[in-house]
């Protein structure tokens, strides 16, 4: 089922993976920066566009799927992926988004070897192209038990703890992955805790508790990453320039 949120303003393409997710504060900022939402769900009948003609942006967010499942709709979203990069046009992959994007690129995506997993609040280190690239946060919220390899060609950006230590990277001017949730609101974090509350027993996981005093001391400080993200990486529908066809509202 399609729903383009009410606009005037040109499209970003949200790829979402169960029946009652939403794209979160994500969303909410292409909203408010003036973009339209069309969101799809491959995984239930939407397609793909064959160009991005007719969007200035794509996003593809998590689930509880693997990017090396055999799903027929896992493999063609992780192709699709070629039409961004190919076009150059802003795309942004979120956890389960992040590794197709590396499984796109030649890359790959695997569990840890001891069977950790990062539930909850997890340090984050930016290398030196992520800081001249922009202030990231100390701490951010993670929900995966399986990682991805930086693919040839692509640019490191942020590092974690050893279990997991590629956090976030990019492809040319317009691409990234990430494998941390800015996405994350309130209601979400208890829907996760709730619905995934065993997946908290995991060897490397956090209480719940821990998950909520978190939020409280780490989110302000990511809120604010994914706002300087989002100036950055597709800015506003007002008007155009040479990066990413939108302009940025970054002073």
């Amino acid at each position: 089922m399609l729903n383009i949120c009410p606009s005037s303003g040109p499209k970003v393409l949200i790829v979402l993976h169960q029946e009652n997710s939403t794209p979160g504060r994500v969303g909410h900022e292409l909203v408010r920066r003036g973009f339209q939402l069309d969101m799809r769900r491959p995984r239930f009948g939407d397609t793909l566009p064959d160009s991005m003609e007719e969007h200035a942006g794509a996003v593809i967010f998590g689930g509880p799927q693997s990017a090396n499942d055999t799903d027929a709709y896992i493999q063609k979203e992780t192709d699709w992926i070629d039409v961004p990069l190919k076009e150059n046009k802003p795309f942004l992959g979120i956890c389960l988004g992040a590794q197709m994007l590396s499984r796109n690129l030649g890359g790959t995506v695997t569990e840890h070897k001891e069977g950790m997993v990062e539930i909850g609040y997890y340090p984050l280190q930016a290398t030196e192209a992520g800081q001249q690239m922009m202030h990231w946060p100390t701490k951010v919220y993670q929900w995966h038990r399986e990682g991805f390899s930086i693919p040839s060609g692509a640019e490191l950006l942020a590092t974690g703890a050893e279990t997991f230590p590629n956090q976030a990277f990019r492809v040319g001017g317009n691409a990234y992955g990430i494998q941390f949730h800015p996405e994350l609101t309130q209601a979400m974090m208890h829907r996760w805790t709730t619905k995934g509350s065993e997946r908290m027993a995991l060897p490397g996981a956090q209480d719940r508790r821990d998950h909520f005093s978190g939020r409280f001391i780490f989110d302000p400080p990511v809120l604010q990453w994914l706002r300087d993200f989002m100036d950055l990486w597709i800015g506003t529908a007002h008007a155009p320039n040479a990066a990413t066809g939108f302009t940025s509202t970054r002073k």
